[in-house]
């Protein structure tokens, strides 16, 4: 087994995006295929980190900053569209060298990675949707954002998002310590601009041309994504499976990472099994 963790950018847009692609596959992978992460609003790459474990000896992992997250910052005039974040995800794609891979998105990346599955389906192997959706329209709880930010700054739409994500006791104190701080560091222009670009998202159009195989996680109670949003997405993807984790907010992916990892990894497997 090699163990190589490598950091790159790319320019795409007028900026740079940074990615971080982990290859630590067992030696008879001899031609491994890519797992592609992309977060949501507030995160960063390392929210993926614990996903590793399940996935590292058999799929290349591939991790990315979006605009005015981690370590992408955001190009001078750079407006904020569903067309510009697909723009930007192609290229971390076409930068992972490979003709199709595994695409997984979390919260406004789940939306995004699912309209580039709608619109460039044949390089996609499958699709993992968590605390996603497919309308912005049905989001809740947005409409505060500004106000918190105006009022005090990230660091207090952090502490707010806090509670929105997580529910008391559910992660350690390193991990809320870091991912509090973490999420206030993200640019708040860009926040605000995302926002309301998946507000005013709707993919329902364009769902029937979604055939790849989809795997959609989903919290039990997502502050801003109610149950029967993901149920509707599930009805309208043939091809897709749902599963509900109890007593979970829209932190999903980074407070029960080992659970949707290994998630994932069956859901991998079961495609292996059955091309």
């Amino acid at each position: 087994m090699t163990n190589a963790m490598t950091t790159s950018t790319i320019d795409v847009n007028g900026g740079p995006i940074a990615i971080t692609t982990t290859d630590a596959t067992l030696p008879w992978h001899t031609a491994p295929e890519t797992i592609l992460f992309h977060h949501g609003l507030g995160a960063s790459q390392p929210i993926w980190r614990r996903w590793t474990a399940a996935l590292i000896e058999d799929y290349r992992l591939v991790a990315f900053d979006m605009r005015g997250h981690g370590i992408t910052p955001v190009p001078e005039g750079y407006q904020w569209s569903l067309e510009n974040s697909l723009a930007d995800l192609a290229a971390v794609i076409d930068a992972t060298g490979r003709d199709k891979i595994h695409l997984v998105g979390e919260s406004i990346g789940g939306t995004i990675v699912l309209a580039y599955a709608a619109r460039f389906p044949g390089r996609v192997a499958s699709l993992t949707i968590s605390n996603g959706t497919h309308k912005g329209g049905a989001i809740e709880n947005l409409k505060s954002w500004q106000d918190i930010i105006a009022k005090g700054g990230m660091p207090a739409w952090s502490a707010h998002m806090m509670k929105e994500r997580f529910y008391a006791g559910v992660l350690s104190t390193g991990m809320a310590q870091w991912y509090e701080t973490q999420q206030a560091s993200a640019d708040a222009k860009s926040i605000l601009a995302a926002a309301a670009m998946l507000a005013g998202a709707d993919l329902t159009a364009e769902l029937g041309k979604v055939t790849v195989p989809t795997l959609l996680l989903h919290p039990d109670n997502s502050p801003f994504i109610p149950v029967p949003v993901m149920a509707e997405l599930h009805s309208l993807l043939p091809n897709s499976r749902l599963e509900i984790f109890a007593d979970t907010r829209h932190g999903l992916p980074f407070s029960h990472a080992t659970r949707c990892s290994r998630t994932l990894r069956r859901f991998l497997g079961s495609l292996a099994q059955n091309p």
